[in-house]
């Protein structure tokens, strides 16, 4: 699979250093050529040398690629080369982009992980936590490009997490929640996620992502906190509800 990853921060590295291990084509597109170069380097260092004989997953229509090494690009050929772009810029920067490459994105699948983080200046004194600056960042991309099958994800935990080679904890398998609207969408970005080892939640519609960016700003306050937010949830076997008579 053809993937634009534009942003050459530490998302942009986790999410697309581990899609190139498992194969796909990328290339990193980022307002600085610098950055843009320096991460593909990095990403081609942690994967050594490609060999001609490596196999590669199928793309979207199921045919094999040819091995390529990672690659450095401009914002626009990123997205010009790719069946799915990961927008891993911070939200502040989205308006510029959606405003210079919106267009560009008509059919394709873009994945949102952002989130609108603020420090929540009401906290009481010595507890550590963050609100959103904007409710709804990926129902604001879908309607600035509403040609684009956008599907948030990966927006729950932080890039070292993705990073790492954990992927099960207390017996069970790291999920991804996943909200959008176009169900191919959903099923490749499903895919993605299998492919970093993790399990993938379709979690509803893209009218849902909101629910995730507010779940994001709540718990990764908790774990500033020292709070452990694991511990606000039983497993499946012991979530259960009796409606009120």
């Amino acid at each position: 699979m053809r993937i634009g990853i534009i942003g050459a921060g530490a998302m942009a590295a986790a999410l697309g250093g581990g899609w190139a291990a498992a194969g796909h084509e990328v290339r990193i597109g980022a307002r600085s050529a610098a950055a843009a170069q320096a991460l593909a380097s990095e990403i081609n260092a942690v994967r050594g040398p490609v060999t001609p004989d490596a196999h590669r997953p199928g793309d979207v229509n199921g045919s094999a690629a040819s091995p390529v090494e990672v690659h450095a690009a401009t914002i626009a050929v990123a997205i010009a080369f790719a069946d799915v772009v990961l927008f891993a810029v911070p939200v502040l920067a989205l308006t510029e982009l959606l405003s210079a490459h919106g267009h560009d994105l008509a059919g394709k699948i873009v994945i949102d992980c952002t989130n609108a983080f603020l420090p929540d200046e009401s906290a009481p004194e010595g507890v550590t936590a963050f609100v959103l600056s904007e409710e709804a960042v990926a129902e604001r991309i879908a309607t600035t490009a509403p040609k684009a099958h956008v599907v948030k994800a990966f927006n729950l935990l932080a890039a070292e997490v993705w990073a790492g080679t954990d992927r099960v904890f207390d017996g069970a398998r790291l999920a991804v929640p996943i909200c959008g609207d176009d169900a191919a969408a959903v099923q490749t970005v499903a895919k993605l996620a299998e492919d970093l080892a993790l399990q993938p939640f379709p979690a509803g519609g893209l009218r849902r992502a909101r629910y995730l960016e507010a779940t994001s700003v709540f718990i990764v306050g908790l774990w500033f906190g020292g709070l452990d937010a694991r511990a606000m949830l039983p497993p499946l076997s012991a979530a259960f509800a009796v409606a009120d008579a």
